[in-house]
């Protein structure tokens, strides 16, 4: 992690006395906000209501619907920091002599920037990127990154026992990470598909997918298809047909 300027210390301060949370919440939301590129987040903090996600001048998603305070709360911090990113102040220490660092480097390719979630076990570690739809897998040793296409993780789990099988959790449900395009392997981009792609979500695939878990899976896809009528991905008759449909499973 970055070391911050005096300035930056104190405004992450200022911002945590303002919003009513933590130094460690403020900072979280930074580096999610900054991932992605000042414009948009995507989070995972508990202060903050768990996973959620932050657009600029659009739509606010957080783990408690209903709690439109929160998302308020969410939609003030991200909005005051993206302007704080903006600003001319640095907020950053610069590193003078970038090659003293070496040992402290990240280990998946420097062009993915910084990570909004990391993790890992054994042999095996994980760090994913949402505003470049980019997971990075390292197992001993080797760096397999994949394109993560439209699916918002949430978590990424081993499988228990010998093998280093991954598998993560999206809006879809619960997907195997070898599913996904492959990008790079070491830094080498494949010379053929190393496995197919699996097929683009389309919003006619939710009559297909597994009934949602509870209810609030189901207010989530049908905040996702608001989302895709607002982009103009939907019309609004698929936009009524599907919430309909989503609707009858409550």
């Amino acid at each position: 992690m970055q070391t911050f300027t005096d300035y930056g210390q104190n405004a992450i301060n200022d911002l945590a006395q303002r919003y009513g949370v933590s130094n460690d919440a403020v900072t979280h939301m930074l580096y999610a906000v900054m991932n992605g590129n000042g414009t948009m987040a995507q989070f995972n903090h508990y202060e903050l209501g768990g996973g959620g996600q932050w657009m600029q001048g659009g739509m606010t998603m957080v783990g408690d619907m209903f709690n439109y305070n929160l998302k308020s709360k969410v939609d003030g911090l991200c909005s005051a920091l993206s302007n704080l990113l903006a600003g001319q102040q640095a907020i950053f220490m610069p590193v003078s002599n970038p090659t003293s660092f070496q040992g402290n480097r990240n280990w998946w390719p420097d062009e993915l920037g910084i990570a909004s979630t990391t993790g890992g076990q054994n042999n095996t570690r994980y760090a994913y990127f949402p505003a470049t739809c980019r997971l990075a897998v390292d197992i001993n040793g080797q760096v397999t990154v994949y394109d993560t296409l439209d699916h918002q993780i949430g978590g990424v789990s081993q499988q228990q026992g010998g093998n280093n099988s991954m598998t993560f959790s999206s809006q879809y449900g619960t997907v195997q990470v070898e599913q996904l395009p492959v990008v790079s392997v070491n830094g080498v981009a494949p010379s053929a598909p190393m496995q197919p792609a699996p097929a683009p979500f389309y919003p006619n695939n939710l009559a297909s997918n597994p009934a949602p878990a509870d209810n609030g899976d189901i207010f989530a896809l049908i905040e996702r298809l608001a989302d895709l009528k607002q982009k103009g991905i939907l019309s609004d008759e698929e936009f009524a047909s599907k919430k309909g449909e989503l609707l009858q499973r409550l």
